[in-house]
């Protein structure tokens, strides 16, 4: 599932493309995406023009004028790329979008569609519409509410990080590699973390995520940015998918556990109980 990385590429790909571009039409295929769409939207979304375009944790948001807030989620499989009108349609393409006077589109495929495309009047109706609480983004984290949100649980540590109420935008990759660079065992309780752990996370988080948004993200299997390229960070990973490999520290293979229903990679030297 793309995850902070992902979704920050594809906003920074589309921005020069989008914005002060109008949605000039709008079709869909037969296809419902994992939020049904509505018919009402299409005439606020039709004759709209896009001023700007943002992430918050995994989600794309797409501020309108005269109004409105156009919010995609790319779920497992999603791509959201802006396509010259002449380029065939490939399959699972679920939203075509024209822009201006039609010479390009803002397209929307996804496989599994489990990924989302919704329109709301503005940011508070979309808050109050989202059935997940977001918590800050990794960037803004503080030391002391990371600290407070890990003495407060008994879960362990990568179940935590896995939580978008406590810090949104971190999912399964990020959260291994993150940890990893921390060397803290995926296992360990949030209680019990000290302070001076807690922090050791919270600064690997910030610095695993700003690393792989300069690679662009991590395309394992069909993730592009908003360009149609593909990232390269999966080229980095430490721990990711790597499971029976040698650690790039150690030498020692990392191992693979479920944790919090997710595949979770560590190396048992580094990261120690």
């Amino acid at each position: 599932m793309p995850e902070l990385p992902e979704v920050e590429t594809v906003v920074r790909d589309l921005r020069p493309m989008l914005i002060g571009k109008r949605l000039a039409a709008i079709r869909r295929s037969k296809h419902q995406l994992r939020t049904k769409w509505s018919n009402a939207w299409e005439p606020r979304l039709i004759g709209s023009r896009i001023d700007a375009i943002r992430r918050r944790g995994k989600w794309i948001l797409i501020d309108l004028q005269p109004q409105g807030l156009f919010v995609v989620h790319l779920g497992m499989t999603g791509q959201l790329t802006v396509t010259p009108c002449a380029t065939p349609l490939e399959n699972h393409v679920h939203l075509v979008c024209d822009l201006d006077a039609g010479a390009e589109q803002l397209r929307f495929r996804d496989i599994r569609r489990f990924g989302s495309a919704t329109y709301h009047d503005d940011e508070t109706a979309w808050n109050s519409a989202h059935a997940e609480d977001l918590g800050p983004e990794p960037f803004d984290l503080t030391a002391l509410a990371f600290r407070q949100s890990l003495s407060r649980t008994d879960r362990c540590v990568k179940a935590v990080l896995l939580d978008q109420s406590v810090v949104a935008g971190v999912g399964n990759i990020y959260a291994d590699e993150s940890l990893f660079a921390a060397r803290i065992n995926p296992h360990r309780l949030g209680s019990d973390l000290s302070s001076g752990e807690a922090e050791l996370i919270r600064r690997a988080i910030v610095r695993v995520l700003t690393r792989a948004i300069k690679y662009r993200g991590s395309s394992i299997r069909n993730y592009v940015g908003g360009s149609g390229l593909k990232g390269k960070f999966q080229n980095e990973f430490s721990v990711y998918g790597r499971t029976g490999e040698p650690c790039r520290r150690c030498q020692t293979k990392i191992e693979r556990v479920r944790l919090a229903g997710r595949s979770t990679h560590y190396c048992p030297n580094c990261q120690k109980v």
